[in-house]
């Protein structure tokens, strides 16, 4: 949470400003901060003098918890008043990788008792790596009348019955985005517990659900709500109902067509074509689960002003791929997976001047033995043709250290860059060289970036260039890298704006860990797993730090080192919902 102390003022000019801050009006001092869109900034504000920390308490309608253990729910309340809107995140990133078990905690229903009483008004709440129940999602579903949006991102514990409650009880629901979830699906029938009164939603997404859904409450539900602008439908919604669907909801700016494999007739055909060239306000398509090259053209006069493409589920060629972009000249934003190859990457170059943001997400990168997917090649291909990218995600099976320089020349305004070379210990693999000098040039010259995730054969070099330069940096993930302590100190001590740490399978020890303590108190979270810190390291860390939550996970190797470390401030103290397998120290 964005929430600070306020400063002590030290001189006279300080003192000069806190008395003239304290004679500003304070309904207008209000309505300025009501204005003030920023969480940062908000917190900023807040800062100068304790009636500008009252005003943004009671004007505050959102708050942005990156951490729900960072501060407690009757914490919260007790600083703001009226609150609308709360987005929470849970588990640590790395959950999404299977390190963290799936009870760890994170759970959403002590925050939605409290908010019962506190926040009976409260209107959005959008949760990441919680776990939610079915009992929860019931219980929000009735203690909340003014209660309009529900986003649940890589959340679990909660099945299509929790979201029969929602659709039952939200009279007011503006939003339902369910994506990439741990969600026990029994059916498609929640679809139709929406009363047939009900008229208001603007965005539904269950692209991720498996089930057959009640195609038929959908339908009606979509000619009901006038307003709907975000439709992401399953892969069980065929084509001739994504047609119907589409002539009800031409007004539609992002949509989930699911799957785009079944047999059509020529007329069915012509008649989906047609679908897609009224919606003229596309500017988002995503969610092909399985894409029949013949049926993409469809697709074609839907692309004149999309802003985003996402294949990221479907493995579409490099043929098929830039026969699409030829029409989306507007797009800023592509998913694809590595089975579009270099030459797909290329038509991204060719087509795509105005791309911001690429994702390149892994297949199968190996068959028989023999390279597959995209390399270095692909990547210099596109960062000739979109120079204006600031954000990449890229799984290549080869990189080398030159193609990374040229990539970040021609791009030089990153502000995400996350390499994931498949084999996590090659080097370059032309000059067999560590990759130190490709991650060397993406700091010395991405000046503006705040996210790194490095990959590869790594020495401490490539370290010592981070903590050298990366000076914008706030989020670092490093995987089978670096030699020694001396890399891992090298970022605590180099990188001022660090947030989050997130290293795993790296020679770091307690040295590292004890290098530069006070660095953790700035910082949102460190996690360590299988590195070589010993559990009298974290007893040391906890011990010189006690404002900070130190956690492991009980299970230890033979030699004593515990496999996941944990790390985080908070104002709230040690979490008091720790399964057995977490030992707080």
């Amino acid at each position: 949470m964005e929430c600070n102390n306020r400063r002590k003022m030290e001189s006279p000019e300080q003192n000069q400003c806190l008395n003239q801050a304290s004679d500003f009006p304070y309904e207008a001092l209000e309505c300025v901060l009501g204005v003030v869109e920023s969480r940062k900034e908000r917190s900023t504000v807040s800062l100068v003098c304790k009636e500008w920390y009252r005003a943004d308490s009671f004007s505050r309608r959102n708050v942005f918890i990156g951490n729900c253990y960072s501060v407690s729910p009757e914490i919260l309340v007790r600083r703001f008043k009226h609150i609308r809107s709360i987005t929470l995140k849970g588990k640590p990133r790395f959950s999404d990788f299977n390190l963290v078990p799936a009870n760890w905690g994170a759970t959403i229903q002590p925050w939605l008792v409290v908010f019962a009483k506190e926040y009976p008004f409260l209107e959005e709440l959008r949760l990441k790596r919680m776990t939610i129940s079915d009992e929860s999602l019931e219980f929000l579903a009735l203690n909340f009348p003014s209660f309009k949006a529900l986003s649940l991102l890589s959340c679990d514990g909660f099945s299509t019955d929790g979201l029969a409650a929602i659709a039952t009880h939200c009279k007011n629901l503006t939003e339902l985005d369910i994506q990439e979830n741990g969600i026990d699906d029994k059916s498609g029938n929640w679809l139709s517990c929406f009363p047939e009164n009900f008229t208001s939603l603007e965005v539904l997404n269950f692209a991720n659900l498996q089930s057959v859904v009640n195609f038929d409450a959908l339908e009606k539900l979509v000619i009901r709500c006038k307003s709907l602008k975000t439709l992401k439908v399953n892969k069980c919604v065929t084509l001739e109902q994504l047609q119907r669907l589409l002539v009800h909801a031409p007004q539609l700016g992002e949509l989930g067509t699911g799957s785009f494999s079944q047999v059509l007739t020529i007329y069915k055909y012509s008649e989906l074509e047609t679908a897609f060239k009224n919606c003229k306000n596309l500017h988002t398509i995503s969610g092909l689960w399985v894409a029949a090259a013949e049926y993409l053209p469809v697709l074609y006069p839907a692309c004149t002003n999309l802003t985003f493409l996402n294949f990221s589920y479907v493995p579409i060629d490099s043929d098929d791929l830039a026969k699409i972009l030829v029409h989306c000249r507007k797009l800023q934003r592509l998913w694809v997976v590595d089975t579009v190859e270099d030459k797909g990457l290329e038509a991204v170059g060719s087509y795509c001047p105005l791309l911001e943001e690429l994702r390149v997400f892994p297949s199968d990168p190996y068959e028989e033995g023999i390279p597959r997917g995209v390399t270095e090649a692909g990547f210099i291909a596109v960062s000739e043709g979109c120079r204006r990218l600031r954000y990449v995600l890229y799984f290549c099976c080869r990189m080398t250290n030159a193609a990374v320089a040229t990539v970040v020349q021609n791009c030089p305004d990153f502000t995400h860059f996350r390499l994931c070379i498949m084999d996590p210990g090659q080097p370059d693999y032309l000059t067999h060289e560590p990759m130190d000098e490709a991650f060397g040039a993406v700091v010395q010259t991405c000046t503006k970036l705040q996210r790194l995730a490095v990959s590869g054969y790594l020495t401490d070099l490539a370290f010592e260039y981070i903590g050298k330069y990366a000076k914008n940096l706030k989020t670092l993930s490093a995987a089978f890298a670096g030699s020694s302590d001396w890399g891992m100190r090298c970022v605590l001590q180099g990188c001022p704006k660090l947030t989050k740490l997130e290293v795993r399978d790296c020679p770091f020890g307690n040295s590292a860990l004890l290098s530069v303590l006070g660095k953790y108190e700035s910082m949102r979270s460190l996690w360590m797993s299988d590195c070589r810190i010993t559990i009298n390291g974290c007893k040391l860390l906890a011990k010189q730090m006690p404002r900070l939550n130190v956690e492991v996970m009980k299970h230890e190797s033979e030699n004593g080192h515990p496999n996941r470390l944990y790390v985080y401030r908070s104002i709230a103290g040690p979490r008091k919902d720790a399964p057995p397998f977490v030992r707080i120290l």
